[in-house]
């Protein structure tokens, strides 16, 4: 049987990842907190050998000329008094030690030990306890960093694990919808070239003409019919699938060709329409018939044909179709005018029910 985890079993492990992480982060704390007073006793003690070298260059500045007279004398004694009352606070920090270090023998703080033997001394503790209190600093650093990272790794998780399990819930629903998303833009698109099919075409068209009437100025739609003129040649020379990546090409100029406000549309085989949304003269109307030719034209040299062109037949609304769901067949009307007239062109539907052609 195949394991399915369900939300109970995803929770049980995510608190059981959580109670672990705490775990390892307790111990890293711990071990922080460790290496800090480490590090803060590893500066004391720096500080009392920097004391003590001071001291212990005040007494050889004396011991110069301690015979020169009896008061130079009483000031080296004193200095000697104050290294040696340094030595053993030192002494007591370093032998105090709670980590293993080296000790500082009695004899190395009495009043009669060798300033140079001192001065050996304080150098080789400074060096030693310098080492450690940089080696803990780091160590810190290191173990902050792990703490961070645990904290991000079981935050993020735990944030998975809970997501799952509520999104375990919601999948099926999920699943359905995406399928309903793709079966309804499958049933509104041409599955070859992506655009829009006549389903969509009129689709947009009732939408376009519904926010026109909701309008309070008037509002003009249009609609341009393309035929691909020669297209059945390029099938039964070259092929269908010249003939697919024809149409695929001519379908992505035409979308660059128009504006974002108007709607390319496949409505089969070789014939394509645009929806004009808004548009404020029939020069304009001609200038997109005449970009949209042009994009056929390109595609063609560009494949290398040498025979494909466009007819296009065009209608607006209100003037002169006067009823919107009549664009499409009207443009068509249209378009079949300019291929009775010669083809590769474009004409308008005229008032009397003639196209103009162009």
């Amino acid at each position: 049987m195949r394991f399915r985890p369900g939300p109970a079993t995803l929770a049980v492990a995510s608190l059981l990842c959580l109670l672990i992480g705490l775990l390892y982060l307790a111990m890293q704390i711990r071990t922080v907190f460790s290496d800090q007073l480490k590090q803060e006793y590893a500066g004391l003690v720096l500080d009392a050998a920097a004391h003590a070298q001071s001291a212990l260059e005040q007494a050889g500045m004396w011991q110069q000329t301690s015979g020169e007279s009896p008061a130079a004398a009483l000031n080296y004694r004193r200095a000697r008094a104050e290294l040696a009352q340094r030595l053993t606070s030192l002494a007591a920090l370093v032998n105090a030690s709670p980590s293993t270090a080296p000790h500082i023998p009695p004899a190395a703080f009495g009043t009669d030990a060798s300033l140079d033997d001192t001065d050996t001394l304080l150098s080789n503790v400074s060096t030693y306890w310098r080492v450690q209190r940089d080696a803990d600093s780091a160590d810190v650093r290191v173990r902050i960093t792990h703490v961070a990272r645990t904290l991000i790794a079981l935050a993020a998780l735990l944030f998975c694990m809970l997501i799952t399990a509520l999104g375990m819930y919601a999948r099926r629903n999920r699943q359905l919808a995406g399928q309903s998303h793709e079966f309804e833009y499958a049933s509104l698109h041409d599955s070859m070239t992506g655009l829009p099919n006549r389903r969509k075409l009129l689709a947009e068209l009732d939408e376009a003409a519904t926010r026109g009437r909701a309008a309070s100025t008037a509002h003009r739609l249009a609609m341009l019919y393309i035929d691909l003129d020669g297209f059945k040649q390029v099938n039964d020379s070259l092929g269908h699938r010249a003939g697919d990546d024809f149409l695929i090409a001519v379908s992505k100029c035409f979308r660059e060709s128009v504006r974002k406000t108007d709607l390319v549309a496949r409505i089969g085989g070789d014939e394509f329409a645009v929806l004009v949304r808004t548009f404020a003269s029939d020069a304009e109307l001609a200038e997109i018939a005449r970009r949209l030719i042009a994009c056929v034209v390109r595609t063609d040299e560009q494949s290398g044909i040498g025979v494909v062109r466009a007819s296009i037949g065009i209608a607006s609304f209100p003037e002169p179709v006067d009823d919107y769901r009549r664009l499409v067949a009207a443009a068509d009307d249209a378009m079949y005018q300019v291929k009775r007239s010669g083809k590769n062109g474009y004409a308008f539907v005229a008032p009397a029910g003639r196209a103009a052609a162009s």
